[in-house]
């Protein structure tokens, strides 16, 4: 009685609030780190990813780089450079807001990571002594390298791991990476540069990664895809209070069969059936990495047109008409092999309308969509999965009698005044402009999954249906993530003649819109 009584003191009030704001933060970060464990844990039940054997949390392996383990046999490929992975060993630190920023002397610091006395880049000298050989270790950071810091060129935006060729720039230590390199052999006590890039070698750093939030979408698509519920509409995320029963009951280490049996026993298989896909690649820009977590396409499931760009911008004496036939008949040659596939896009949004619109629903296509972006691991969408929102607001603007259709797509940007400007311009034949934006406002984050894009997509054919007139044309400008451009591209014939536009952002060409393909 005594105690309940104290709670309702003032003093005592404001001592547990003191307490709920110091103790959230280390929740949620616990939190953090049990959702990154569950993304690679996933990986020990797909079928296409034989290569993981063991998984583990908070693991007894080299100080600072325990929080997430995940073994290989043989080991993964090695996004840069020669040579297999056989380790992955994760150090996890997140911060409960986006402002911090830090630098190559940073490494130095033992308060970088929480600590008293010992650096990470000196916890990563320890590991590596302890290591096996093909072990890789990665910093995992919601933090972003500082503006203007020599760690921002060092960073590779392929897979993270530190460019050396670059930290071998500059001859003395007044140069610009000289000093890095000083800074960091002093540290370690070295003896020489080529102990340091020895040391250097395996580390990786991924800065700016993804939010709490995110990491829970992503848990439960990933879970999904391998058959388990992904409970992600739930208040309190069950995946999380999982982690810490593993925790309680000294369980942290899981191989295929003990996450088999472990998943049986807490009853997380979903009664839905998981469908085997085959792993399909389509890029005109230059690829990133797949996932850890997710299988890529093999070659003769992949298609890259890079060779046809220039960045972004199709090479002198290229024309899109160009690229027509070879992306559908390829699309088309896979859809009759196997209807059931995950398409990796990384290309401009035309191609993925134009995707959308060669792997059909009447023709039985039933297509993941996977996004790969800065910062981000790997996104995939299925029109199935469950992760539905608003629908969209879409307004008519009349501008004449044309009977041709201006549709303004705004997800991720506003466009309105700039396709405006461009009908105006260059497309007399458009009487109406349906401008369409989320309910929520435009947003990174608009779309909440799959099931979302798909019915923003198919209320988007709706409404221009309704308003068509025959013999017109759609012309299509669109500022949103591929996954939803492909979904749109599967309404295509439902709204008629269709042209998708590019635009010219760095104003290599007009700083304006570009026709792509006639669908």
């Amino acid at each position: 009685m005594t105690i309940f009584k104290c709670l309702w003191r003032g003093d005592a009030i404001f001592l547990a609030g003191r307490l709920s704001k110091a103790v959230t933060p280390r929740w949620h970060g616990d939190s953090y780190q049990s959702r990154f464990f569950w993304i690679h844990a996933a990986s020990l039940l797909d079928p296409g990813r034989p290569e993981v054997v063991e998984v583990t949390f908070e693991a007894d392996g080299p100080k600072a780089f325990d929080d997430v383990v995940v073994r290989y046999e043989p080991g993964r490929p090695r996004a840069s450079g020669p040579g297999r992975v056989t380790v992955d060993y994760h150090q996890i630190k997140w911060h409960v807001d986006a402002s911090g920023r830090f630098g190559f002397k940073d490494l130095t610091d033992p308060a970088f990571i929480g600590a008293t006395s010992v650096s990470i880049l000196e916890r990563l000298k320890t590991a590596k002594e302890k290591a096996e050989d093909g072990a890789a270790f990665h910093l995992i950071t919601t933090d972003r390298v500082a503006d203007g810091d020599q760690l921002g060129e060092l960073i590779s935006q392929v897979d993270g791991l530190l460019r050396l060729q670059i930290l071998k720039e500059g001859k003395t230590a007044r140069s610009r990476m000289g000093e890095v390199r000083e800074c960091w052999r002093e540290h370690l006590g070295l003896s020489s540069d080529d102990e340091l890039y020895a040391l250097l070698d395996s580390l990786h750093i991924t800065e700016g990664h993804s939010s709490l939030e995110k990491l829970r979408h992503e848990v439960s698509l990933n879970f999904r895809l391998v058959g388990l519920v992904g409970a992600e509409s739930e208040t309190a995320f069950i995946y999380d209070e999982a982690a810490k029963q593993l925790l309680i009951k000294q369980v942290n280490r899981f191989d295929r069969t003990s996450f088999q049996q472990w998943c049986e026993t807490e009853k997380w298989f979903s009664p839905k059936i998981v469908i085997a896909r085959r792993s399909v690649a389509l890029a005109t820009f230059f690829s990133r990495p797949t996932p850890a977590h997710m299988r890529g396409a093999d070659e003769e499931s992949t298609l890259s047109l890079v060779d046809r760009f220039e960045g972004r911008h199709l090479r002198e004496g290229v024309a899109w008409s160009d690229l027509k036939t070879p992306i559908v008949d390829f699309l088309k040659t896979r859809l009759a092999e196997q209807p059931a596939m995950r398409l990796f896009l990384e290309a401009h949004s035309s191609v993925a309308f134009l995707a959308g619109s060669a792997l059909r629903f009447k023709d039985g296509a039933d297509v993941e969509i996977v996004q790969k972006g800065d910062r981000n691991p790997g996104i995939v969408w299925d029109s199935t999965d469950g992760a539905d929102g608003p629908p969209p607001l879409i307004n008519s603007e009349i501008i004449g009698t044309g009977k041709d259709i201006a549709l303004a797509i705004g997800l991720t940007r506003d466009p309105t005044e700039t396709v405006r400007a461009y009908v105006g311009r260059c497309l007399p034949d458009v009487g109406t402009i349906l401008h369409v934006s989320p309910a929520g406002g435009v947003s990174q984050n608009a779309i909440v999954g799959g099931q979302h894009a798909a019915t923003l997509a198919t209320a988007i054919a709706d409404a221009v249906r309704a308003v068509r007139k025959p013999a017109g044309t759609v012309h299509v400008f669109l500022v949103a993530p591929n996954a939803f451009s492909f979904m749109l591209g599967q309404q295509a014939e439902a709204m008629g003649r269709c042209i998708p536009y590019e635009f010219d952002f760095s104003g290599q060409t007009d700083g304006s819109y570009q026709p792509t393909f006639i669908i």
